[in-house]
C-alpha cells in the first residue's frame, strides 16, 4: 500500500458519518487556528470525540491497520533502522521490517509530507499503521535508549585518551560542551532519566568498566570494554561537584543539579577507592515532579486516615523506618507538605537535604565541622519551632534531644534503620533511652517496603506452581480468601522485560497503646511485642504485600521477597492465629 489517498477532509468525514456535528467542527476549527494542533488532537482536547474513537475511524476509512503498542513486540534492529530524529519529528515508528516493505506507526497517517520525507529515508517501500501518540511517545522514549551513544562515545574518548596528545585541560574545561567525556555523562544522565532509574553506579574493574542503573530497585548493568575513560568520567564529575580532584585515596561526597529532558535533577554523588580506581554511585532526584502526596504513596485508606490523624498530634514523636531505599524520605516529605502552613514553624535536619519545600527551614549537617544532628537539634529549639524533622536518628544524644524535644510541645519525625515497627521502639530503648521517656514521647511507627508492581502492559493471569498452591490453600481458610486470582508479567518493552513497571509501599503502622506503654517503661521486650501483635488495628508488612498480591498489583514471588527479608510470620489477629512460613521452597525460593 502507499500513501493514504484522502480525496475528502477528514473532519467532513467525521460530520458525514455522524461523529460530528457541522457547529463541533466549525468550533474545533477555530481552536485549531489558534492553537496551530493536528485537528484529531484538537478534536480529543476539546472532548467532541475520544482518542480510541477517533483512532479506530481513520483506521477504517484509510484501511490501515490500527496497532495497539502497548501489547506489541518491537524488534529493536527494526525500529533502529530509522533514525530518532526523525522519528520524533514525523512522529513514526518502525514496527516490522518484511522482504519488500516497511511497517511504520504514524500517528498522524494523513500526513503527507511526513510519509514522503519517511519513504526517502527507509530503504524499502512503507506501508502505515495508524497508533496513538501517546503511546507512540512513549515506546521511543523506551526503544530509542541512549545505549549505543554511550558506546560510541565511550570509544571515542578511549581513543582521545590513548592519544599522545589527549589534552587534560579540554577535559576539566567547564564551557567545553562538545568533549567526549561531556557527551557521555549527557547520555548517561538522559538515558537514566528516561528509564527512570534512581541511581548510577561507575565501577571500574580490572579489564573492563561495568556502568549499572538502579531501576524499581534492581540493578541493571552495561559492560563497557573501555576501562581506561574511568578516570576521565570521576574527574568530570568531581570537578561538577566541587570535590577535590587530586584525592584518589579517601572517600567524598557532593551534589550538584543538572538539567535533562525538561527535568531538573539533583544528583548527590558519592566517591570510594577501590582495588582498580574510584567507584562512584549517584543517586537521582528528580525535584521536577514535586512532593509526592500522602494519599498516592500507597497507604491502604485506613491506615492513611490513623497516620493523618497522629501527624496532626500537638506534641510527640512518629517514626518511620526501614532499610535504605525503602521510601522512608518521601513518606516524611509527604507529611511534611500537609502539615505546611504560616501558621507552623517547621524545621528540618537532614544529611543530606533531598528535596526543598518553601517556606520550611532546611538545615545540612556537616559533621566534619562539628555540624551534626545533636548540635543543630540543640540550636533548633531555640528557634521556637512547632514541628521538626531529624532525618535519622543514629545514637543516643540524638534520640534522647527529639524524644525530650517532642514531650515539651514539638511534634517531631524521624526515622530509624530497622526491620519492622514491632522492633523499633525496643531499638530505642536497646541505645541507652530510659523506657519510660519513650513511652512518653513515642506516638507511633510506621515501618515500610517498596515492592514492585506488576506491568499493565503484560499482566495475565497466573497459575500458582504446586507448592505456591499448598502455601496459598494453607492461608485460604484463615484469611478469608476465595477463588485467588493471582497475576504476573510476562516481561516486555515497557518495563525492559522484567514484568514489572514502577513501584509502591507496603506498610506497618503502630499506635502505642497504654499496653504497649506498660511494657516500655518496664522494658519488657517480649511484653511490647505481645501488646503490638494483639492490638486490633495492627497488620504486618509481609499481610500487606499478600493483600497487593491478591488485589493483582504485585506478584506472589515479591510477596515471598518480602517475607524472606522480614523473616517473619504472616500475624492475623493474635500470636496464636499467626502462619509460619517455616522452611519451604516456594516458586524457587527458600524461605527461612
Amino acid at each position: 500500500m502507499g500513501a493514504p489517498k484522502m480525496k475528502i477532509r477528514i473532519g467532513d468525514l467525521l460530520v458525514q458519518n455522524g461523529v460530528l456535528s457541522e457547529a463541533q467542527l466549525i468550533d474545533a476549527l477555530d481552536k485549531q487556528k489558534q492553537t496551530r494542533q493536528k485537528l484529531g488532537k484538537t478534536l480529543v482536547s476539546m472532548g467532541y470525540v475520544k482518542e480510541q474513537q477517533f483512532l479506530d475511524f481513520l483506521s477504517q476509512q484509510l484501511n490501515i491497520p490500527l496497532v495497539e503498542l502497548t501489547h506489541y513486540s518491537f524488534n529493536q534492529e527494526d525500529v533502529l533502522r530509522l533514525p530518532e530524529t526523525q522519528a520524533r519529528r514525523f512522529r513514526a515508528l518502525v514496527l516490522k521490517e518484511d522482504v519488500d516493505h516497511f511497517l511504520v506507526g504514524m500517528s498522524d497517517p494523513m500526513d503527507i509530507f511526513a510519509f514522503d520525507e519517511l519513504q526517502r529515508v527507509l530503504p524499502k517501500p512503507i506501508e502505515i499503521a495508524v497508533v496513538s501518540e501517546a503511546q507512540l511517545l512513549q515506546s521511543m522514549d523506551l526503544l530509542y535508549r541512549k545505549t549505543s551513544d554511550i558506546e560510541d562515545l565511550a570509544d571515542q574518548l578511549n581513543d582521545e585518551i590513548a592519544d599522545d596528545a589527549f589534552d587534560l585541560a579540554a577535559l576539566t574545561a567547564t564551557d567545553e560542551v562538545d568533549v567526549p567525556v561531556v557527551k557521555l555523562l549527557k547520555s548517561l544522565f538522559e538515558d537514566a532519566v528516561q528509564v527512570g532509574a534512581s541511581d548510577i553506579h561507575i565501577e571500574p574493574d580490572e579489564t573492563v568498566l561495568r556502568i549499572r542503573q538502579r531501576i524499581d530497585g534492581v540493578l541493571h548493568e552495561h559492560v563497557m570494554k573501555e576501562k581506561r575513560i574511568a578516570s576521565a568520567l570521576v574527574l568530570r564529575l568531581k570537578l561538577m561537584a566541587s570535590l577535590n580532584i587530586s584525592e584518589k585515596r579517601l572517600p567524598q561526597d557532593g551534589r550538584f543539579n543538572i538539567s535533562v529532558k525538561g527535568h531538573s535533577v539533583d544528583v548527590r554523588i558519592s566517591t570510594l577507592p577501590i582495588q582498580f580506581g574510584e567507584s562512584v554511585v549517584m543517586r537521582l532526584l528528580d525535584q521536577s515532579g514535586g512532593i509526592i502526596g500522602l494519599e498516592k504513596a500507597g497507604l491502604p485508606n485506613d491506615m492513611l486516615h490513623r497516620l493523618r490523624r497522629m501527624i496532626h498530634e500537638p506534641h510527640g514523636l512518629l517514626l518511620v523506618t526501614g532499610p535504605t531505599g525503602s521510601g522512608k524520605t518521601t513518606t516524611l516529605y509527604g507529611a511534611l507538605n500537609e502539615l505546611n502552613s504560616h501558621q507552623k514553624k517547621i524545621i528540618t535536619v537532614e544529611d543530606p537535604v533531598e528535596y526543598r519545600l518553601p517556606r520550611v527551614n532546611q538545615v545540612q549537617v556537616h559533621p566534619n565541622i562539628g555540624l551534626d544532628f545533636s548540635t543543630v537539634l540543640r540550636a533548633t529549639l531555640r528557634q521556637d519551632p512547632d514541628i521538626l524533622l531529624v532525618g535519622e536518628i543514629r545514637d543516643k544524644e540524638t534520640a534522647d534531644i527529639a524524644l525530650r524535644a517532642a514531650m515539651t510541645g514539638h511534634f517531631v519525625l524521624s526515622t530509624l534503620h530497622t526491620n519492622d515497627a514491632v522492633s523499633s521502639a525496643m531499638r530505642l530503648t536497646d541505645i541507652g533511652i530510659e523506657g519510660y521517656l519513650v513511652a512518653s514521647a513515642l506516638n507511633g511507627i510506621l515501618a515500610q517496603r517498596l515492592v514492585r508492581k506488576i506491568c499493565e502492559n503484560c499482566s495475565h493471569d497466573y497459575q500458582p506452581t504446586d507448592s505456591e498452591r499448598l502455601w496459598l490453600d494453607m492461608r485460604q481458610e484463615e484469611l478469608g480468601l476465595d477463588n485467588i486470582s493471582l497475576q504476573k508479567g510476562r516481561g516486555c518493552t515497557y518495563c525492559n522485560n522484567t514484568g514489572y513497571k514502577g513501584r509502591t509501599g507496603i506498610f506497618e503502622l503502630l499506635e502505642i497503646n497504654e499496653n504497649m506503654a506498660d511494657a516500655l517503661r518496664r522494658n519488657d521486650s517480649a511484653g511490647f511485642t505481645i501488646a503490638a501483635k494483639t492490638d486490633p488495628h495492627y497488620q504486618p508488612l509481609a499481610y500487606s504485600a499478600l493483600e497487593l498480591a491478591i488485589a493483582g498489583v504485585t506478584s506472589l514471588d515479591e510477596v515471598f521477597r518480602v517475607t524472606e527479608q522480614l523473616d517473619e510470620s504472616i500475624y492475623l489477629d493474635a500470636p496464636d492465629a499467626s502462619i509460619e512460613l517455616g522452611s519451604m521452597d516456594v516458586g524457587g525460593l527458600e524461605l527461612e
